[in-house]
């Protein structure tokens, strides 16, 4: 089971705490787009064993949005940070290159 810890309020709970939302920093494309890059938004989404970036809501506490990166493989977290941030803060992506060397963040 998946130990979190929400950002926002600082409360550390197990998964059955938050819902899931999805893989992280997605970009959205609105009116105006090409068709095929709003399928690719709406249909589309990574799903790598290994290190992977999330989104996840503290259902049954603060109620607000954050990311969090773990490994699909072995469920460790490596951290977790607000959905406000655009860019994978520099202390988690030190955390996972210091469990996962060889690790290198897609662009």
């Amino acid at each position: 089971m998946l130990s979190l810890t929400c950002p926002n309020c600082g409360v550390q709970g197990e998964e059955t705490e938050f819902a899931p939302g999805g893989e992280a920093h997605l970009k959205r494309f609105g009116p105006g787009s090409a068709e095929e890059a709003f399928e690719g938004y709406l249909f589309y989404r990574k799903n790598p064993r290994g290190v992977h970036f999330e989104r996840w809501r503290h259902a049954f506490g603060c109620g607000k949005w954050f990311h969090v990166a773990r490994c699909t493989a072995t469920l460790e977290v490596f951290g977790s940070y607000t959905a406000q941030t655009s860019i994978v803060p520099q202390n988690i992506i030190d955390a996972i290159k210091a469990r996962r060397p060889d690790w290198e963040m897609d662009q």
